[in-house]
């Protein structure tokens, strides 16, 4: 059984205890981790704070070089890197409409070459002959990253490469469901930059509380629970450390009636159960007219049904494993509830049989608002479906929810929908499709969803901080 150590100054670092990380498509454990510490950490964090000078007086565009051939290094090793997504995550290597471990890695890939060249301008306030004032934009220092288990290496990606772009310094510390293909990127990254630029610590809670407290981290850059990013903000209150947090959604899409049933299901059915419904921005509750309620909920139902649920690393599956047996009980015990209180379950709605984390693909009929499949975030194969007959009605539902993180209009008017999406309280709004992000555009969440956004130039510039210079021409 292979085991992986932490990387940090540039070396690999062991520790006294290890913890395995299992393959949720069988149960079982198939490598080891070290398992680090709040001493790790203070060795990271000095490791980073060392290493910070140089790198963020180093030429712009020999960062961006080096961060575009951390990019080609993650193609190169694409097929390894895929197989450690796959067997950590149980995200299929293909996946239901192309989602799998080959878009994560993709995604990974290209978020990299746009970010490395993003810029962030001087921006000339004043110019004139009594004085010149500008805004630069200057990097915090030690940026602390704390990423989950649903898209390891992707959003690994989302928070380290902005934060090095920008002239920073990171300690990652990837959740301990899935370190493995983190741990890979980290060694390949450091065969690029210079020591301790890009530092990984691995362990569970303690360690993310080390780095939350940690006078030497100047920012937090987390993704996960609302509770979790709470807990952090509070933490982070020591030394006013800057916050970014992507936390949870519950994300709404509301059917107008003017829709083909049998060309939109397939689109709804994949935003329900993108990377098996375990997507913070996928779609969560679905509002259907009531004139074509019926119609669409067996065509989900079917499409559902047929759906090929196996191990990820087959080519044909389609929805893989949930990725550890704790979310597996959070879906079995939203369906149960939601059947209990009277939904229809049209299909699934049950464990698979095996030794892995499997729960069939479930499309719940009648489900209404106050029901716990609806008012919670699944984080699962789940699809539930509710009725209403008055647009403005369905928008008032949609927004009666602590998250804001994506909702979505579908119809085959997109001007109306357009109109209408903006009405919706949410960070990010598509019409007819469903969370789908680009590198070049800032996603980020209203009300308990988060704070700030990432992506683009709007992402980059959290990672800094402004400083205006005043010059005066005349005395």
């Amino acid at each position: 059984m292979r085991f992986y150590p932490m990387i940090i100054n540039g070396q690999p670092v062991t520790a006294d205890a290890r913890f395995g990380v299992i393959n949720p498509a069988s149960g079982e454990v198939f490598a080891e981790v070290a398992q680090g510490s709040a001493a790790h950490v203070d060795q990271a964090v000095a490791a980073a704070q060392a290493a910070f000078p140089a790198w963020s007086a180093m030429p712009d565009g020999e960062r961006q070089r080096l961060l575009h051939e951390l990019g080609n290094a993650l193609e190169a090793h694409m097929p390894e890197l895929m197989e450690l997504v796959t067997r950590e995550s149980g995200k299929p290597l293909n996946g239901l409409n192309g989602v799998g471990a080959g878009m994560e890695v993709g995604g990974a890939i290209a978020w990299t070459h746009v970010t490395a060249d993003l810029d962030l301008p001087v921006e000339v306030i004043q110019d004139n002959d009594e004085a010149r004032v500008e805004v630069h934009r200057k990097p915090l220092g030690v940026v602390g990253s704390i990423t989950p288990w649903n898209w390891p290496l992707l959003i690994a990606v989302w928070h380290v490469i902005p934060a090095l772009r920008a002239g920073n310094t990171v300690l990652i510390k990837p959740s301990e469901y899935t370190p493995l293909a983190t741990l890979r990127f980290v060694e390949l990254a450091n065969g690029l930059l210079p020591p301790g630029v890009l530092n990984v610590v691995t362990g569970g809670a303690e360690v993310g509380a080390a780095m939350a407290t940690h006078p030497g981290i100047a920012k937090i850059v987390f993704t996960g629970s609302t509770e979790t990013g709470r807990r952090i903000m509070q933490s982070a209150a020591g030394n006013l450390k800057r916050l970014t947090l992507e936390l949870g959604g519950n994300d709404a899409g509301i059917v107008l009636p003017d829709v083909d049933v049998k060309a939109v299901a397939p689109q709804l059915l994949a935003a329900t159960l993108h990377n098996n419904g375990q997507t913070c921005a996928c779609l969560k509750r679905l509002y259907v007219h009531d004139s074509i309620y019926e119609p669409l909920c067996a065509e989900l139902a079917r499409l559902a049904e047929a759906a090929v649920v196996g191990d990820g690393l087959q080519p044909e599956t389609q929805l893989g494993p949930l990725q550890n047996r704790e979310q597996l009980a959070v879906v079995e015990a939203l369906a149960d509830d939601a059947r209990n209180r009277g939904a229809r379950v049209l299909c699934g709605g049950r464990r698979l049989p095996g030794g892995g984390y499997f729960y069939a693909p479930t499309v719940i009929a009648d489900a209404e608002d106050g029901m716990r499949v609806v008012d919670e975030e699944q984080f699962g194969p789940l699809v539930p479906v509710i009725r209403y007959g008055d647009v403005d009605d369905a928008i008032a539902r949609a927004n009666a929810s602590d998250n804001g993180l994506g909702g979505s209009l579908w119809s085959a008017d997109p001007v109306r929908a357009g109109e209408l999406a903006r009405r919706l309280e949410c960070g990010t709004v598509w019409v007819n499709e469903h969370g789908a992000v680009q590198p070049d555009a800032p996603f980020g969440g209203v009300k308990q969803s988060g704070i700030g956004v990432e992506f683009g130039r709007h992402g980059l510039a959290e990672y800094t901080s402004l400083q205006t210079v005043k010059v005066m021409k005349r005395r």
